[in-house]
C-alpha cells in the first residue's frame, strides 16, 4: 500500500495469500491472533537479502557482511523508535515473546532476594506462566494469580491487595488476552507495581500488531513480542528492556558474539545489546521485522485500530444476534477477537466444518488453559480479525457457522 489513506481493498492487494481457496472456496482467514499473513513488502525484503547480500554479522569486513550488518541494525533502530525506546541497545533480537519471558526470568530474577513473590494475571497465556513456574521453583520465589471476573477483566483491587502483602519482585501481565480480547489498563498495573517496588514484563503478543505502543509512556520495564503476529516473519521477536535493568542481569546464553573476551580462566561479556544475543542472530528475520513495522507505520496503527473495531462490533452483532452463542471475554475494552460456543456444540467439530468452508479460525484452550478453566470449559473458537479482513468475509463466516451448527445439532 502506496497511501496513508485506509482502504481495505488496498490494503488485500499486498497480501498474497489472500487470494488462494481452500476446499475451492475462497479463504477467509480468521486465525490472526495465532499468525497474521505476510505482505508482499515483507516477503520481498527477505527474499531481497538472501538473493543480494546474504551473509553473517559484525564479524566480517567484506562487502556483504558490512550490508547484512547495516541491515540488521537499522531494523534494531527502526523498532527502538517503534516502541519510543530511549536507546536502541535496549531491543534484544530473540525467537518471540517466549524465549523473551524466559530470558527475564532466568537473568532478571537471579538478581532477586528468596523468598519474594512474581505476580501474574487469570488470563494469561502459558509462556507467561511457565517459565515463571520453573523460575520460582529454581530462585525460591512464591508465584501469585491476579484473578479475574466473569468478563474477563481483572480485579485491580485484589491486585493491590497482593502488591501489599508481600515483597514483589516482578508482574507480568499480557497487554492483550489471546484467549478472551481483553485490553489490561497497563500502565495503571504498572505504576502500581513500581509503587509497589517491582517491575513489569508486558507481553505484548497481541497488541503490537493493532496499536501504537509506547513503552515509556507505559511505564514498562520489559515488553516482549513476536514478529510472526505483526506481519512479519517467523522466528524472530523483540525483548524491550530498561537499560539499567539489562546492564545488571548476567548473560542468559553463552557462545559467540555474546563476549568481549575469552580465555580457558574467565570470559567477560560484550556490550548491550550483543550481551543477550549469543551466536548468529535471525538475519533476515530482523530485516523482515523491519519491513513489517515500517508496513504497519505506513497503514497507520490508528486507521488499523478504528477499522479492526469496527469488525468486532459487526461481528459481535451478527453472532449475538444468532442466539444460543456464549460469547468468552467481554470486557468493556476489548481487540478484535471472538471466543465463543455455539450451545450444544464442541469448538473443534465447528473448526472442523468451518475449514470446509474455507473459514480458518482457531479452536481449543489457546494455550490458556487456566482461561478455560476459569470458565470450566474444554475450549473455544475463536474468530480473530485483522486489518485485511473485511466484513463481507464475516458475513461468509457467520453464514458457514449457521450451517455448522445445524449439521451439529
Amino acid at each position: 500500500m502506496d497511501t496513508v489513506t485506509f482502504s481495505v481493498e488496498n490494503v488485500r492487494k499486498d497480501f498474497p495469500i489472500l487470494s488462494a481457496t481452500v476446499h475451492d472456496r475462497p479463504l477467509v482467514y480468521l486465525d490472526n491472533a495465532a499468525t497474521s499473513q505476510k505482505p508482499i513488502q515483507v516477503i520481498d525484503c527477505i527474499t531481497d537479502y538472501y538473493k543480494t547480500y546474504n551473509s553473517n554479522v559484525h564479524r566480517g569486513v567484506h562487502t556483504l557482511s558490512q550490508l547484512a550488518t547495516e541491515a540488521m541494525e537499522n531494523a534494531r533502530l527502526t523498532i527502538a523508535r517503534h516502541l519510543n525506546a530511549a536507546h536502541a541497545h535496549e531491543i534484544i533480537f530473540v525467537r518471540g515473546v517466549t524465549e523473551a519471558i524466559n530470558l527475564v526470568a532466568n537473568a532478571y530474577l537471579s538478581l532477586v532476594p528468596r523468598g519474594w513473590q512474581i505476580l501474574i494475571s487469570a488470563m494469561e497465556h502459558h509462556s507467561n506462566i511457565v517459565p515463571w513456574q520453573l523460575a520460582a521453583e529454581r530462585y525460591s520465589l512464591k508465584l501469585r494469580v491476579i484473578p479475574m471476573d466473569s468478563h474477563g477483566v481483572l480485579d485491580l483491587e485484589a491486585y493491590d491487595r497482593l502488591l501489599k502483602a508481600e515483597n514483589t519482585a516482578l508482574v507480568a501481565v499480557n497487554h492483550i488476552s489471546n484467549a478472551l480480547g481483553t485490553i489490561n489498563p497497563v500502565q495503571q498495573i504498572a505504576e502500581m507495581a513500581h509503587k509497589a517496588g517491582a517491575v513489569i514484563l508486558i507481553d505484548g503478543a497481541q497488541s503490537i500488531p493493532h496499536m501504537a505502543v509506547d513503552v515509556r509512556a507505559i511505564g514498562a520495564d520489559f515488553y516482549a513480542f513476536s514478529g510472526h503476529k505483526a506481519c512479519g516473519p517467523t522466528g524472530i521477536g523483540v525483548l524491550y528492556g530498561r537499560e539499567n535493568l539489562l546492564e545488571a542481569m548476567p548473560p542468559y546464553m553463552g557462545g559467540g558474539e555474546m563476549i568481549k573476551t575469552v580465555t580457558f580462566e574467565k570470559s567477560s561479556w560484550a556490550e548491550l545489546p550483543f550481551k543477550f544475543q549469543a551466536g548468529t542472530p535471525d538475519i533476515s528475520g530482523a530485516i523482515g521485522l523491519r519491513a513489517a513495522v515500517e508496513y504497519l507505520q505506513r497503514v497507520g496503527l490508528e486507521q488499523i485500530a478504528a477499522y479492526e473495531q469496527e469488525l468486532l462490533e459487526y461481528a459481535t452483532a451478527a453472532l449475538r444476534e444468532m442466539g444460543g452463542i456464549c460469547i468468552y471475554g467481554q470486557a468493556p475494552q476489548k481487540a478484535s477477537l471472538i471466543s465463543f460456543i455455539p450451545d450444544g456444540c464442541h469448538p473443534y467439530d465447528v473448526g472442523t466444518l468451518l475449514d470446509n468452508y474455507g473459514i480458518a479460525v482457531r479452536t481449543g484452550h489457546h494455550c490458556a488453559q487456566p482461561v478455560m478453566d476459569f470458565f470450566n470449559i474444554p475450549g473455544t473458537v475463536r474468530a480473530s480479525f485483522a486489518f485485511y479482513n473485511t466484513k463481507e468475509e464475516i458475513d461468509l463466516f457467520i453464514n458457514a457457522l449457521r450451517k455448522a451448527i445445524k449439521m451439529l445439532r
